[in-house]
């Protein structure tokens, strides 16, 4: 797999970029370094000043690959759940029986995170913790309409799609496949979320993982529905 992803560029929609900064080495270094400021200050300490400080270039260099760092966190989510679809890609084209495609689906959008060397300039560790404590905020906004109309977020929803897919290959006649598959990827960030920062509000931890409640709710749920179909 790591080969294959060294030769795929992630495409992210151009609309979210005034610049895309895969295409030049100061590009990489904005993505590079938002990363690991965001996690280590939060995104609503982090600025465009502070980065062009670290990163050694002028604040209006900055500006010209991103409109400001809404769009930023908007691109840095995209790419992780772009990241993640090849994963899944790669890892269930050749499987042909629904609930092992969907248990190997669950295993990948729920795992913990290890750092892909096929992307240098990317870590992806921190990227996954941004994603399970800032995603959030790419969408809740007054905005968030029409940057769906615009596509921000078509990447996250054709993971939803493809997940959604799955549910209907195990169980044909289940009701609720979107809603389910919308349920999984967003119910794991919280889980991990609540693992880290408010345990008591969560079974899960080191031996029983999000991955693991995610899958005995999903299973429980499609095997019982049918069973009675």
């Amino acid at each position: 797999m790591e080969r294959l992803l060294k030769t795929i560029k992630i495409a992210i929609n151009e609309k979210i970029y005034l610049k895309d900064p895969e295409s030049s080495q100061l590009g990489k270094r904005i993505i590079e370094h938002s990363i690991l400021m965001i996690d280590e200050i939060g995104f609503e300490s982090f600025t465009f000043k502070k980065l062009g400080v670290v990163i050694g270039s002028n604040e209006s260099s900055i500006y010209r690959y991103f409109e400001n760092k809404h769009k930023l966190l908007v691109y840095l989510t995209s790419w992780y759940w772009g990241w993640l679809e090849y994963q899944l890609v790669f890892a269930t084209n050749s499987m042909t029986d629904p609930k092992e495609k969907l248990e190997k689906t669950l295993a990948i959008v729920s795992k913990s995170t290890v750092q892909d060397n096929a992307f240098t300039h990317i870590n992806e560790v921190l990227l996954n913790k941004i994603v399970v404590n800032e995603s959030s905020k790419s969408f809740l906004t007054k905005e968030v309409d029409l940057e769906n109309k615009e596509g921000y977020f078509v990447i996250y929803k054709r993971m939803v799609n493809r997940l959604e897919d799955m549910i209907k290959a195990f169980a044909p006649t289940y009701d609720y496949p979107s809603s389910l598959a919308s349920t999984i990827l967003e119910g794991t960030l919280h889980q991990h979320f609540l693992k880290d920062h408010f345990p008591t509000l969560t079974n899960c931890d080191d031996k029983r993982t999000p991955g693991d409640f995610i899958a005995d709710l999903v299973f429980k749920t499609l095997n019982q529905h049918n069973s009675n179909g």
